[in-house]
Order: C-alpha cells, then structure tokens, then sequence
C-alpha cells in the first residue's frame, strides 16, 4: 500500500510517499523560516499564501522522487491538526482534491502523532511500548505510547512550550528567528558557571512542565546587563538556559520512565534535534541503563513523510479508516488523548 501524506500546519509544507512494504520512497519539503525571519515569527496569513504556491511543485518533485504515477497511490493521509487554520486548510483541500481526482480515499491525521511515530522510520526504530518525550515550539508532552493509537499522557506543560521558550529567549538575545538554533549554537561558547539560572517544575513531583518563569529569568538577566550585551555576556545567558531547559526535560523523562517502569525513551518534534538535549539524555540513557531514540534529524521538524508513515500506520490497521468522503474539515486545536485506537 502506497500513502501520499501532505503536511502544512505551520510554516513547512511537506509531501512523502510511504509504501508498507518498501518503505519511505520519496518526500520533499520546503521551509518558509526565511521569508517569516523578517517578521520575527510565524505570520498566518503568509503561511497559508505560501502552502498553496508550494504543494503542488513539491507533489510532482515527490512523485518524480519515487518514479511512480499519481494512480499508483493507494490512499492519501493529510495533517488535520493541530495547527494554524489556514494552514490546515490548504494541505487538507489538496488532499481531498487529489483524492477526489484520483478516485483514492483520504484520511485525516494527527499532526503530533505524526511525530510521535516517525522515529519508527529511522534504520533502528524502537518497539512498543515506550515513553515518549514530544518537544517542539508549540508542544511539551510526556506519553505513554503503547501502540498506533494507545497514548497516554503523563505530563505536558502549563504555560510556554520548550521550543516557545527557545525562540522567546533567543528574540530576547537579539538573535533572530527560528531562535532554537541560534540559541543552541551560541551556548556552546558560553561559561556554564556564569549564570545559574532556574530549573521550573524541576522538583515538582509530578511530569508537567513550565518554561515561561525561565524566560522571565533570561529577561531579567539581559536587563541588568549592560546597555548592549556584549557578545560573550549572550553566549553565557544563553548556556545558562540552555543547560536548565535540558536539566529539567532530562530529569522529567528520567522520572518518567521510572515510573512507567519502561525502558524505552523516544524523543520527537523539533527541539529533538538540539544536541545538547541528545548529549544529555545520551548520558543518562549509559548511566540509567534505558534507550533512547531520535528521529532522523530530517525529520525531527515537520514533515510530510511523519504523516504519510501515520497515516500507513493507521491503515495497516483498519483499512477502512480512509474515506471517500471529500468533504474535508479541520481541527486546529485537537488534544492527542483524544485519538483511539483504529
């Protein structure tokens, strides 16, 4: 079975073909974080515009990719949420209209159990069950994965998500924006003892999260510096956070896995591809004597391929999931506990 999945919830429209018995055979994407880089973040509108001018030169780059032709897909799985909605809305009407043209069903996928499957694709994936950890600019999610559909959540955060607080503290720093890159790569020339800043939520006894009081503790530091920060002064603030957001989301994991009693540890979205956070949890994984998984660093951000693959997932279940029902609808606010077992 061959699974076109179409992704554009945000500012990265991507499109894959995943075949269950070969595997992922192609995908394209195009990232839009230039063109929103002026503006300091993500604008809607701009987002959407720039989906529709993408998609379909990224369809004919993916189908060229696998050298088939549009009839020899089975099935097409789109991103239904969450997401912006006019976002959404682009990739869903392509799909549907594909689906409609083709004569092929069409299936709506979660856009985070998308990334929580897609380290399933990399050349040594994990077994289930697991514990995964899902940080990205929007999301920090403990879970429990037990299977396609069987999630449970532990824990998530009750303010910013981890990647917010990255881009929030790097625009802070005067860094630009995605601020989660440069923040990482300017820490590694910071002093780790020159500014202890504070862990939230790290001895809270529970698995949830908040990051909003760090951010506040970077903007006090930077006002109390100088005028203009000087160049080594950032990369020090910058190691300061950068080392207590990985403190904090390493001991969270640690603690759930202990009390899950599982072995396993995946991480996914986009701040999985932080090396800090990897070294960390890399470290701990030798002392705890658990495994740990990443995603393919192409796929730690958003991505057509993670929803091709779900989308595969959840039709090698129940084939009947897929629709001829083009009458297309999206979700941009859709809790993952929600979904259930297909």
């Amino acid at each position: 079975m061959i699974v076109l999945g179409v992704e554009s919830s945000c500012d990265e429209t991507g499109l894959a073909l995943y075949d269950t018995e070969r595997g992922l055979l192609s995908h394209a994407l195009y990232s839009q974080v230039a063109m929103h880089e002026e503006y300091g973040g993500v604008v809607p509108e701009l987002a959407s515009r720039d989906h529709i001018r993408r998609a379909i030169p990224l369809l004919e780059q993916t189908l060229q990719g696998a050298a088939i032709a549009p009839q020899a897909i089975d099935a097409i799985a789109y991103t239904q949420g969450p997401g912006l909605a006019g976002a959404l809305l682009v990739g869903s009407s392509i799909a549907c209209s594909l689906g409609l043209a083709l004569d092929k069903p069409v299936l709506g996928v979660h856009h985070l159990e998308g990334h929580l499957l897609s380290p399933l694709l990399a050349s040594d994936p994990p077994e289930f069950p697991f514990v995964a950890l899902l940080v990205s600019g929007g999301h920090t999610q403990l879970m429990r994965v037990d299977g396609v559909g069987q999630y449970e959540l532990l824990g998530e955060t009750v303010d910013d998500a981890a990647g917010e607080a990255f881009d929030k503290s790097a625009k802070l720093l005067g860094l630009g924006y995605p601020g989660g890159p440069a923040i990482s790569r300017l820490a590694e020339f910071g002093d780790p003892l020159a500014y202890k800043l504070p862990r939230p939520m790290l001895h809270s006894k529970d698995l949830n999260f908040s990051f909003s009081g760090l951010k506040t503790a970077v903007l006090t530091v930077v006002k109390k510096s100088a005028v203009n920060v000087c160049e080594q002064d950032k990369a020090n603030i910058a190691r300061g956070f950068v080392d207590a957001i990985v403190d904090v989301l390493t001991a969270k994991c640690i603690a759930a896995l202990k009390q899950t009693g599982l072995k396993r540890l995946v991480i996914a979205g986009g701040v999985g591809a932080n090396s800090q956070l990897r070294a960390a949890l890399n470290a701990a994984a030798v002392k705890k004597r658990f495994r740990v998984y990443y995603p393919e660093l192409e796929f730690c951000t958003d991505n057509g391929a993670m929803i091709a693959f779900a989308g595969a997932m959840r039709l090698s279940i129940n084939p009947a999931a897929a629709q001829r029902d083009y009458a297309f609808n999206v979700r941009p606010r859709w809790p993952l506990d929600e979904l259930k077992v297909v």
